[in-house]
C-alpha cells in the first residue's frame, strides 16, 4: 500500500489515534518491522523496528535484505524467481531504506522507481514526492526525469484547498484551468516545492512542475487500489506538459 503521510499520522496522534505503520511483504508472513507505541517504539516517518527474531540490514545500492523464520521458502514450482530474491540467506526485498541510530527503518523508495539523469546521478522519486504530499496545497505528485538533465514534477494539487486559499486573498476564477494557469497560484506551489527541495542534494531537487487539472484517482485509472501511482499512466496522459518542462 502507500505510505503513511507524516503530516497524516501527526493528525491522527493530535486526535488521540495514534496510527502505527509497520511494513513487510507476503513473502516476509507478511511482518518485518511495526511501529509500536509502547517502550518509545514509535517514531513518525518510520516503519518501525524490526520484529523479534528477524534482522535486516541495507545493501550497498539501499536495498533493504531480510533474514527470518518469517521469510518464505520459496515460489512454489519457481526455482529461477526464487534465486533472484533469495541470495546468501537473506530475501531482497525490491525496497531502498534506511536504518536509523535507533534502529527504527524508513522506507525511501522501491527500487525499480529510482531512475538515473542524463548527468548519471540517480535520483528516489517517492523520498521526494512524499516529502512534498506533506504540503496542503499538492494532492497528489509523480517526480519525473529518467534519462533527462534534470528532476521535475507532475502535480495534482489539492483543489479544494487551493479554492479556500483563492478566497482568502480575493481570487476568483471560471473553472479550474483558469485557477491553475494564473501565476499567483503557481508561485504559491513553487514556494512548497521549495520547502520541500530543502532537504535534498543539488541533483535531486525538483527544478520544474506543471500543475494537472484534473484529479489522479483510482476510477479514472492513475491510482492503484492501494493508492499507488501508475507512473507511465500519469506520464502518458500528461505527455504535453512532460514535454513543456523539457522544452521539446
Amino acid at each position: 500500500s502507500a505510505a503513511l503521510q507524516p503530516r497524516l499520522s501527526r493528525i491522527f496522534g493530535a486526535a488521540g489515534i495514534p496510527v502505527m505503520e509497520g511494513y513487510g511483504l507476503t513473502e516476509t508472513s507478511p511482518v518485518i518491522s511495526v511501529n509500536d507505541q509502547r517502550n518509545r517504539g514509535w517514531k513518525i516517518g518510520s516503519v518501525g523496528k524490526t520484529i523479534d527474531k528477524v534482522e535486516v540490514k541495507i545493501a550497498s545500492d539501499g536495498e533493504i535484505l531480510c533474514k527470518g523464520p518469517n521469510v518464505m521458502l520459496g515460489y512454489y514450482k519457481d526455482a529461477e524467481k526464487t534465486a533472484e530474491v533469495l541470495k546468501d540467506g537473506y530475501f531482497h526485498t525490491g525496497d531502498i531504506g534506511e536504518l536509523d541510530e535507533e534502529g527504527f527503518l524508513k522506507i525511501t523508495d522501491r527500487k525499480k522507481e529510482m531512475f538515473k539523469t542524463s548527468g548519471g546521478k540517480y535520483v528516489a522519486p517517492q523520498l521526494l514526492e512524499n516529502r512534498m504530499k506533506q504540503s496542503r496545497f499538492i494532492e497528489q505528485v509523480m517526480v519525473v526525469g529518467e534519462g533527462e538533465k534534470m528532476p521535475a514534477a507532475l502535480i495534482q494539487p489539492n483543489y479544494e484547498f487551493l479554492e479556500e486559499w483563492a478566497k482568502k486573498h480575493d481570487l476568483s476564477y471560471n473553472g479550474t484551468e483558469q485557477m491553475l494557469t494564473d501565476q499567483r497560484v503557481i508561485d504559491r506551489i513553487q514556494e512548497e516545492v521549495d520547502l520541500a527541495n530543502e532537504n535534498f542534494a543539488k541533483w535531486e531537487k525538483v527544478k520544474q512542475f506543471r500543475l494537472t487539472p484534473d484529479a489522479w484517482t483510482v476510477d479514472n485509472g492513475l491510482l492503484t487500489p492501494t493508492m499507488k501511482l501508475k507512473r507511465a499512466l500519469i506520464k502518458q496522459k500528461y505527455h504535453s506538459l512532460y514535454e513543456d518542462i523539457y522544452g521539446r
